[in-house]
This record gives C-alpha cells, structure tokens and sequence, in this order.
C-alpha cells in the first residue's frame, strides 16, 4: 500500500511540469464559453467517467461557482453510440457526434490514458476540421494524440490508474479556473 501511495504522490507531483499547458487549456476553454461556444468531451472506460464527471462540474456546482456553463460529453447518449458503432464502427462514435455537436470555436478535449484510443483522434480531427480547438488529457508519453491537438497535458507515467488519477486532478483544476475565472 506504502508503494502505491508513493507512486501516486510522485506522479501527482509530476504534473506541475504541465502547468502552462493546463493553464492554456482553461484559457481555451474559457475563452470559447466567453464567445457564447461550448467544451465537448471525448474518452473511454475510466475516461468516458471522467468526461461525465467533469462536464457536469461545468454544467453544474463546482465549488462555491453557480454559474451554469455550457458542456457537453460525447459519452452519455447510449443510443447515439451504439446505432453508429453499430452502423459505421467504434472508431467512429465520437466523431459522428462531433460532426452534429461542435462547431467553430468550440473546444473539444479528448481524453485518453494512452493517447492512442481512435475514436478520441478521428473526434479531434473532425473538430480541427470545423474550426474547433482541440486539447487533450494523456498519459504513457501522449501517444499519436498529443501530436494532433492544439494543446496536450501529458501524464508522466504508464500505469493507467495513476494517469487516471492525476487526469481527474487536471480536470478539476481546469474547472475551477473555468468556473472562477482564475486564468
């Protein structure tokens, strides 16, 4: 127990060096809200929870904010996913959505522990191709998505959970300079 305690706390300590990047992010985000647009999200598994989780942070309270701002994740409508992975394929369940959703000068963040989940990078490549800003929550050295995003936060590290802890960490960090304006 000591040793994952540890290597929670050294990744968690990790993540300052990601600062300006979640510092541009919340910018980002902020300033597309203040032009009346919107922050739509993107992930699987562990990451499909914490797109719900932090939309509805936005959406809702967070904090002493009860400010409502728009947010969206890609991952609740049940039938929206199955009726297009069934008719066109998993990969393509988040950028369908994309393509009815977002629109220029939205911001989408796609979240992936691995960087490499297709349905998240086919997502960002159909919102860059609109005119949205894209950003990205990674892990295990950004994969294939870092590289396509307008701004990555990358985890150091390559164990899922401990990027998916320090991705919540991130995520609410992000909330709460969105919603208190603290940017």
């Amino acid at each position: 127990m000591e040793d994952t305690i540890g290597e929670h706390i050294s990744v968690i300590e990790s993540v300052k060096k990601e600062s300006k990047n979640i510092s541009a992010a919340a910018r980002c985000i902020r300033g597309a809200i203040s032009n009346d647009k919107k922050v739509v999200w993107a992930g699987n598994g562990g990451s499909a929870a914490d797109c719900q989780h932090l939309s509805a942070e936005i959406v809702g309270r967070f904090q002493d904010s009860t400010e409502s701002l728009p947010s969206i994740a890609l991952t609740t409508d049940t039938s929206a996913l199955t009726a297009v992975a069934n008719d066109f394929g998993y990969e393509e369940v988040f950028s369908r959505q994309v393509s009815a959703l977002v629109e220029e000068g939205d911001v989408l963040v796609g979240i992936s522990t691995s960087g490499e989940s297709e349905n998240v990078i086919r997502a960002v490549q159909k919102a860059s191709s609109i005119g949205a800003k894209t950003a990205a929550m990674t892990g295990k050295g950004g994969g294939s998505l870092s590289d396509i995003v307008d701004i990555a936060i990358n985890v150091e590290s390559r164990k899922t959970t401990r990027i998916q802890e320090a991705h919540i960490m991130i995520g609410h960090i992000l909330c709460e300079k969105i919603k208190q304006k603290k940017i």
